[in-house]
């Protein structure tokens, strides 16, 4: 689920801020993802053994879990040093840490150079990891060893995290591009007969909900996609180029930068959901509010959001509210260096085995046993398996019970691999390989700001927006009254500073990729 994906990479992003701004150790010397979806057979891809026999090495792999203190963790790790040994003579040793504790014990174990050979590495961390130095280049390591890669991947995906010619981490398999539009309760679609279908713009979207306040009355039907974002955070119409100081207009724009707050088509964004507000379609308390979405529908207190979506999304929001939702795709797929770089692999520089690490990270693209041991554990004590890539928790067990269980499958390398839980759509990741497959690339595709030369005023500025951003977003003040007053207070703490620098860096960027 995208919104709960969300929630835990926002809390891993504080990895950011605490590995930015510390040293690094350095002591160290257009295909799309794979048809692995479609092989039901239960068999891993690329399973020959390694040619070359030799003593075992061993490599740790450190990662967050939402629940780390799980007893089964290490018959999973058996039963992937079972694969390993053979193929390429490896053990791997696993180092599943609290979520919520992640960006600290990663802090520390990179001080104290405590043995790592693969991390995750998540968004906006992944500059700041590389400006000090602690992630190990990949180019050459992914020549020799990680072909798989290459090849579920696609090397417009992968090149999306070059950092001046060179990546330093892999990202993961799963929806690389998000596509805008709208998700509402089915119980009340369906109460007014509302065509999910026939939903395509912002002006459909506000006579659905003039539908739904005039039958209902009791409520705003338009929430916040969750609590403490605006309605803009989930409908997109820009590359935000990584922070939106500073943004690409429909992903294009001739790559020339423009300072959002200032343009048309924010002002007009801003003005319509001020008339919502006004007209009591839109919640009057969004930019306070701390309860959930989900408790708001359930309470019946909501109807819809403005939401940032993929295939599956309706049946993913089910499975973890128990609420049957219609969805409507109004902005198509785009793929931008935010969506593809959000979850990614790389191999740090405590690393002293960076060839057995890019050789197990390898199987983690291309090997569905290998996969599927991460994402749900042992086939006949965690899960059973029914037809083709369906499974489901084995009889009198459920999640609560089992020794291993792991919410984030779209941690784990590839997960168009991963078998599929019962009750969710059996075709979900050919659909998810279409999706990745035909959506359009910002222009931007493997920009990475780094907002180091400026910093002083990316701090200014960055105080302003968090002042005006939630209260202008929600239609709680009136935009032609507080807009002027934010631009102003924009300008005075330094924005055109920062937007000048981030022309010279994207049109420096430009030039290098076209070489």
């Amino acid at each position: 689920m995208r919104k709960s994906r969300t929630a835990v990479v926002s809390l891993l992003l504080l990895t950011a801020m605490t590995l930015t701004a510390c040293g690094g150790n350095n002591n160290a010397g257009s295909n799309t993802a794979n048809d692995g979806a479609a092989n039901d057979t239960g068999t891993s891809t690329n399973s020959s053994p390694a040619k070359d026999s030799g003593p075992i090495e061993n490599i740790t792999v450190a990662y967050p879990m939402i629940n780390s203190a799980q007893k089964d963790t290490q018959l999973v790790e058996d039963a992937i040093n079972k694969i390993t040994e053979v193929k390429i003579q490896t053990h791997v040793k696993l180092n599943p840490i609290g979520a919520g504790e992640w960006a600290q014990q990663l802090n520390l174990m990179f001080t104290s150079n405590a043995a790592m050979d693969l991390i995750p590495v998540f968004g906006t961390a992944y500059s700041g990891m590389v400006a000090k130095s602690q992630l190990v280049p990949l180019n050459e390591l992914l020549d020799q060893h990680g072909s798989g890669i290459r090849e579920a991947l696609g090397e417009d995906y992968l090149g999306a995290t070059k950092i001046k010619g060179e990546s330093y981490a892999v990202p993961t398999i799963r929806d690389l591009a998000v596509s805008y539009g709208f998700s509402m309760v089915k119980s009340l679609a369906d109460k007014y007969n509302i065509d999910a279908n026939a939903i395509k713009t912002l002006d459909d979207f506000e006579e659905v909900l003039t539908t739904v306040k005039n039958g209902e009355k009791t409520f705003a039907p338009l929430v916040p996609a969750s609590a403490g974002n605006s309605y803009l955070d989930t409908y997109v119409f820009f590359d935000r180029l990584g922070d939106s100081i500073g943004v690409l207009p429909n992903y294009d724009n001739d790559l020339k930068v423009v300072n959002l707050y200032e343009s048309q088509d924010y002002k007009d964004f801003l003005t319509k959901v001020r008339k919502w507000y006004q007209d009591g379609l839109a919640m009057k308390d969004a930019a306070t509010n701390k309860t959930s979405t989900f408790e708001l529908v359930k309470s019946g207190k909501a109807f819809g959001t403005l939401s940032s979506l993929k295939p599956g999304f309706a049946a993913q929001e089910k499975q973890a509210t128990g609420i049957d939702y219609v969805v409507s795709e109004s902005i198509p797929p785009v793929a931008t260096t935010s969506s593809v770089t959000g979850v990614m692999w790389g191999i740090p520089i405590n690393s002293k085995q960076h060839e057995k690490a890019m050789q197990f990270l390898n199987l983690m693209y291309t090997d569905k046993d290998i996969v599927n041991l991460f994402d749900w554990g042992i086939e006949g004590k965690h899960y059973v398996k029914g037809q083709d890539n369906v499974i489901k928790y084995p009889e009198g067990a459920d999640i609560a019970t089992l020794g291993y269980s792991n919410p984030l499958g779209y941690l784990f390398g590839n997960q168009f691999l991963s078998y599929v839980m019962d009750g969710n759509d059996p075709e979900i990741w050919s659909k998810m390989q279409v999706y990745n497959e035909s959506a359009k690339h910002s222009k931007a595709l493997g920009f990475v700001f780094d907002s180091t030369p400026i910093k002083t005023e990316y701090a200014a500025v960055s105080n302003v927006v968090t002042q005006y951003k939630l209260p202008l977003e929600t239609g709680s003040v009136d935009p032609d009254k507080i807009l002027p007053e934010f631009i102003s207070k924009l300008k005075s703490a330094g924005i055109d500073k920062i937007i000048a620098e981030k022309q010279k860096q994207l049109d420096e960027w430009a030039k290098s990729a076209a070489q």
